[in-house]
């Protein structure tokens, strides 16, 4: 079973949208490759560079997950955000956003 049949079949058995969501961007380094996406497609060795310490393996686990996911898609520049990809990412801005609030507020040598 692939893993676009994975989440099919977590959706279609009354799973909340949500936390199917969460799963799946709950996986190491799935947020850091949506992140380093958003300003445009990476072949898998650029995409591997800009993540630091990824492994081959896990950096096409997570990107065959995300395909299935339908956040990513393959093009001629390697990797890309979907639109539902980008969406997706532009809604991580508020969280980024609270995020520097939040680590101004406790000293960032606390974070």
């Amino acid at each position: 079973m692939n893993d676009d049949q994975s989440l099919g079949l977590q959706m279609m058995s009354g799973r909340r949208p949500i936390m199917a969501l969460l799963d799946v961007l709950g996986q190491k380094w799935a947020l850091r490759i949506l992140w380093e996406l958003q300003h445009g497609s990476l072949s898998s060795r650029a995409l591997r560079s800009v993540c630091g310490d990824i492994s081959p393996t896990v950096l096409q686990s997570r990107v065959n997950e995300l395909r299935g996911a339908g956040f990513i898609e393959s093009n001629e520049g390697g990797y890309g955000l979907t639109p539902l990809g980008t969406e997706l990412s532009e809604s991580f801005f508020p969280l980024y956003r609270f995020a520097n609030k939040w680590a101004d507020s406790l000293g960032k040598n606390k974070v």
